[in-house]
């Protein structure tokens, strides 16, 4: 094939052709691509020279927007020492750099560092590091996990396992999925006051099967792709009470809430409490490279280096990638750098503003917003194809599924753009 740049005809025909998209078919009527040739800051260049705002921060990650010169810097300068090398046996500044800077700004405990290549694998390593844990420590017995309904952790098989099997998006891998045990979801709002019995189910489960039991894996405070439902600070503080109490390992999966998203740097810290294994990834480049991370407590660490196998039984090809890290750091630096907290505080109340109007559509069900997510769910399921055009002849980039319409922009959106945003998806909702 050419080297010259494809046409934006040859683009579309080739992506029709031969591009399998996320959670699309290849055969049926799908919703169209929009090509896109170029983005800066919030905004995303179309091939036909519209520019769309952009609400979905590519999916959680872009937190600094798109082309920021402090992190397009560090792949330059990384990409000039070295652009990969194996992890085995090896050791290189960013991927050092980057685990104490985890190591500084998570929980305390934490002071155990896996770096993987995405957030579904970070999960596969947290799984693992459980399940090895105790067969190490001898309680072969407890390999099972615990999680709540309309919960989503990724798309590998393990982190399917532990996904909603009925509601979820991978029921139909129910019979050769690992089968583990499920609750309901937390049923207490983010702003509603904890009382015990929004933990009774939870609790009984524990109580039934702590034998089997390896671990709890849930989203901290926001149950993301599963519904963007957002809990009380209250249920996930006596889950660690729970867990404490019955020898049970907490994993929380910090990947779509890390680095500020809810209001606080990692979500746990609205309940006060630490995990025993955590799970970062998406905004922990700034959306530049696909990166992730587990960190667990030297408790884990330790039981498993002195088990049987005499280490943890993974290791991705590209662990520990040199320009991935080195930007990790840069992402983070930035983010630390700055008054983050009163940023998402103004994006929060912007997000308030700009979409409780919303609550007096009639095809509205609800409306919340927690730190910089902001969603409106509708009563009924949107027709995504014709959405989608409406929100970018609008001007807007918006991605929503099922009965969601979501939104969570990158940190450094103006307060123009966002209201922009806003007003726009109220004009399309106010046509369905």
């Amino acid at each position: 094939m050419s080297s010259s740049p494809l046409s934006t005809e040859q683009l579309l025909a080739i992506d029709k052709a031969h591009i399998w998209h996320p959670y699309a078919s290849m055969t049926a009527a799908a919703a169209p691509s929009y090509p896109v040739v170029s983005a800066q800051g919030v905004r995303l260049k179309l091939a036909d020279g519209r520019e769309l705002i952009d609400g979905m921060s590519s999916w959680w990650a872009a937190i600094h927007g798109y082309n920021h010169p402090a992190l397009n810097q560090a792949v330059k300068a990384q990409l000039d020492d070295m652009s990969h090398v194996m992890f085995g046996g090896i050791i290189h500044p960013p991927a050092a750099k980057l685990a104490k800077l985890l190591v500084d700004i998570t929980p305390p405990t934490l002071d155990k560092v896996f770096i993987s290549d995405s957030g579904s694998v970070a999960v596969e390593v947290a799984i693992k590091m459980a399940l090895q844990y105790w067969y190490s420590t001898g309680h072969k017995s407890k390999q099972k996990l615990l999680t709540v309904r309309n919960g989503y952790h990724g798309d590998t098989f393990g982190a399917m396992a532990v996904c909603d099997p009925v509601n979820g998006m991978h029921h139909i891998f129910k019979d050769v999925l690992p089968k583990h045990y499920f609750v309901e979801q937390p049923q207490c709002r983010f702003d509603d006051a904890f009382e015990e019995q929004h933990i009774a189910e939870m609790k009984a489960r524990i109580e039934q099967h702590h034998q089997q039991l390896a671990a709890v894996i849930i989203e901290p405070i926001v149950q993301g792709t599963g519904g963007m439902h957002f809990y009380s600070p209250g249920y996930l503080k006596r889950l660690r009470e729970l867990c404490d109490e019955y020898e049970i390992l907490l994993i929380l999966d910090e990947i779509a809430t890390g680095f500020g998203r809810t209001g606080k740097l990692f979500a746990c810290e609205h309940a006060g409490i630490e995990p025993d294994i955590m799970c970062l990834g998406k905004a922990i480049t700034g959306g530049y490279l696909s990166l992730a991370a587990t960190l667990c407590t030297a408790r884990i660490s330790t039981g498993i280096s002195e088990g049987e196998a005499g280490c943890f039984m993974h290791g991705p090809t590209f662990m520990g990638n040199p320009l991935a890290t080195a930007v990790a750091c840069a992402s983070i630096e930035l983010l630390i750098s700055q008054p983050w907290q009163s940023i998402i505080n103004n994006i929060e109340r912007q997000l308030i503003k700009g979409l409780s109007p919303a609550f007096l559509l009639s095809q509205v069900a609800s409306v919340r917003v927690l730190g910089s997510i902001g969603v409106i769910e509708m009563k009924h399921v949107v027709d995504m194809a014709s959405i989608q055009k409406q929100f970018v002849d609008a001007g807007i980039w918006v991605r929503p599924f099922g009965k969601l319409i979501y939104i969570m922009p990158p940190y450094i959106m103006n307060d123009e753009d966002l209201a922009t945003l806003c007003e726009n998806i109220l004009k399309v909702i106010n046509q369905q």
